[in-house]
């Protein structure tokens, strides 16, 4: 019986298969609350190339904050969006408030590109923003993972957090998604 009862419960959690013409699920689909806690439908954001990134303030990496609003900046007018998840997944280095997130991230590095509610990246309990960027391209394996969503909603690429914001490769895979 456990394993029957376990199987309905994982057949019950499934998603359920798009019927034939049915739009497959899409980055802006999902809603969320910003970081200062106000419902966020990204669906503000289709159309655009988004780069998402999962961010933490007492990082290593936590310096590309500079970075990504150079490029958010840079690339705005293209059709671009830098869009930033705070997660405590990786070496507890996003302890903070909401508040102190914003603070850290506005008095540091002037980051003006929209901020969201801290997420958990991986594992039990991943929010299903996340969920849906790793079911093809794997869940981060540190803070500043990337990933470059095209106009249509999709992932179309993805990069480990060493690749900057700066970084040829993240800049050639936003210029192709905007030509799609």
């Amino acid at each position: 019986m456990l394993v029957s009862t376990t199987l309905a419960l994982a057949l019950a959690a499934a998603p359920a298969a798009a019927a034939p013409g049915d739009k497959p699920m899409s980055f802006f689909d999902f809603k969320t609350l910003s970081l200062d806690g106000k419902p966020a439908d990204l669906a503000q954001y289709k159309g655009k190339v988004a780069v998402v990134v999962n961010t933490a303030s007492e990082c290593g990496f936590t310096p590309q904050y500079e970075g990504l609003e150079k490029l958010h900046e840079e690339l705005k007018d293209q059709g671009v969006v830098v869009l930033g998840f705070p997660s405590n997944d990786f070496g507890g280095q996003e302890p903070g408030t909401p508040e102190e997130i914003r603070k850290f991230c506005t008095l540091k590095f002037n980051v003006r590109f929209p901020l969201f509610e801290k997420v958990k990246t991986k594992g039990e309990g991943q929010s299903a923003i996340y969920a849906f960027l790793a079911a093809k391209h794997g869940a981060p394996k540190w803070n500043f993972h990337k990933y470059v969503v095209g106009k249509d909603g999709q992932v179309k690429n993805a990069f480990k957090s060493s690749v900057t914001p700066e970084s040829a490769e993240l800049r050639a895979a936003i210029a192709a998604a905007l030509k799609e």
